[in-house]
């Protein structure tokens, strides 16, 4: 299938796992709503990710701890009406897989059920996680890890910094990727970690390595669609390419509507019953 296409069957973990073992690159964009799930499905990516980043560029939180589950669920049932081929992903937001394996199994049963996810994303290696993780994947449930920067711990971790950068944490997270492997994970995201560190743990696992700020040898790469699209102005990290600058066709659109309409030129005939 090509990048341009959102034609073919419908992912699946399997196909996930084959098109790393075939050394094709895994491409994950994420989306929070039917209209931009729809134009992210049909460019032929590979998975798309409801994010709790929803947060920060939907709702103007400074961090992703306050979105909820219930906001988690619907911003998924919403996507997921857009999103007919891609696999959808649902990050699983702060305090609801961390607390008990019981509370993460409801929590993640439920936005399989009322989000329509067709797997989630639990955060760090912790043995709480861990735990949660080995219960969720024996019910069925398919689940994406998260290690280097994780943005449910920017408080502790002393804000959006890259991890892993000196020899003990480096081997620290490789052996947390091989932890989260053995617990059942599916495929692990890789944020804000040093290129070398990265190719170390995609090295050290058989499952794909999805890198955000983390180089070129993970098995695939996700980016935000607001900031690739260059909506969202105020963000600008290393790692972030921008592939269009909308939020200037925006403000343009939206001025231009403003002057016709105080201009009295819109609605024209053509534009009027």
């Amino acid at each position: 299938m090509s990048a341009s296409s959102g034609e073919g069957a419908r992912v699946t973990i399997r196909d996930f796992q084959e098109r790393k073992n075939r050394g094709e690159k895994l491409v994950v964009v994420t989306a929070y709503d039917a209209l931009f799930g729809k134009l992210v499905d049909e460019s032929g990516v590979d998975a798309v990710l409801v994010g709790d980043s929803l947060g920060n560029l939907l709702a103007g939180f400074d961090t992703t701890l306050p979105v909820t589950l219930d906001q988690m669920i619907y911003h998924a049932r919403s996507t997921r009406a857009g999103v007919k081929r891609a696999l959808l992903i649902v990050d699983m937001p702060f305090l609801t897989y961390q607390v008990s394996w019981r509370r993460a199994l409801v929590n993640c049963g439920r936005v399989m059920q009322e989000g329509g996810a067709d797997s989630v994303k639990l955060e760090g290696a912790s043995e709480n996680v861990l735990t949660a993780v080995r219960a969720v994947t024996g019910a069925g449930i398919p689940v994406m890890g998260h290690l280097g920067f994780t943005p449910q711990s920017v408080l502790a971790l002393g804000g959006a910094r890259v991890q892993a950068r000196d020899a003990q944490s480096a081997k620290q997270i490789v052996e947390d990727a091989k932890r989260l492997e053995g617990a059942g994970a599916f495929s692990i995201v890789l944020e804000l970690v040093p290129a070398k560190v990265a190719a170390r743990v995609t090295e050290a696992v058989s499952i794909p390595t999805i890198g955000i700020g983390a180089g070129a040898s993970c098995s695939g790469q996700v980016l935000v669609l607001h900031d690739l699209l260059g909506l969202n102005e105020g963000f600008s990290p290393k790692f972030l390419k921008r592939y269009a600058a909308i939020a200037a066709d925006v403000r343009n659109a939206i001025s231009r509507f403003g002057e016709e309409v105080r201009a009295g030129s819109y609605p024209d005939d053509d534009h009027s019953f």
